[in-house]
């Protein structure tokens, strides 16, 4: 089975697609991961791909479509299906995307829209914490620690990243909005869109995608 998952920051698209990847013996291709494995590769597409990186600047969409169509192209995602997190992000990746899966002869099956409100991603991404010594993830409303502003585990001190601000958080979803109105259009269109909500918990959202998934499974 071959997926793909949106949402905009904060819908749960990277939690939910480890967890149904296991269970469904998925490939779980994030952009994030594939983007540091191509840039340690040493071919000549990495060393750019470390370029851009290294100096903190946007990755061309044609790179961005080079790396994933080439990871999609691996055996292993061939044999087991896979489970997109993070791309296309808008519809001119979603175009070139169906382009790299016609060359390799497969198909999407299924894109979920994990549609969430402007209040539950803001309640989710700013109440995020993270220890300074090691990296551990607290929220203020979910995961609360027993000594408010210190890490359970080593004592570290927890600190906001500048990324979960309400200000940077607002801005993200304004970006992600602006972009994915004519993906979500475009999969609409293409008979392969399903939409959840985003704004349930953790577990009850799994149940809801395991159902979806797993029927379509059987199919």
């Amino acid at each position: 089975m071959r997926l793909v998952l949106l949402g905009p920051p904060g819908a749960g698209k990277g939690t939910q697609a480890k967890v149904l990847s296991d269970k469904l013996s998925l490939i779980h291709i994030s952009t994030g991961d594939i983007f540091r494995q191509a840039a340690k590769s040493g071919d000549e597409l990495g060393k750019k791909l470390a370029d851009y990186m290294n100096s903190g600047a946007l990755v061309p969409d044609e790179m961005v479509n080079q790396i994933v169509a080439k990871r999609l192209s691996q055996d292993d995602v061939k044999d087991s299906g896979f489970i997109l997190d993070g791309y296309p992000r808008t519809s001119d990746q979603a175009e070139a995307l169906d382009v790299a899966l016609n060359e390799i002869g497969i198909h999407l099956d299924m894109v979920v829209y994990m549609k969430t409100s402007k209040d539950i991603i803001i309640s989710r991404l700013t109440g995020r914490r993270i220890c300074t010594k090691c990296g551990s993830i607290f929220h203020m409303q979910n995961i609360v620690p027993k000594v408010p502003g210190v890490c359970d585990y080593c004592g570290g001190e927890l600190y906001q990243r500048d990324d979960d601000k309400e200000e940077t958080v607002l801005k993200r979803l304004q970006v992600y909005e602006d972009q994915t109105k004519e993906l979500i259009d475009y999969y609409g269109n293409n008979d392969v869109l399903k939409t959840v909500s985003g704004d349930l918990d953790v577990r009850q959202l799994y149940d809801v995608l395991y159902e979806l998934f797993g029927n379509e499974r059987l199919i």
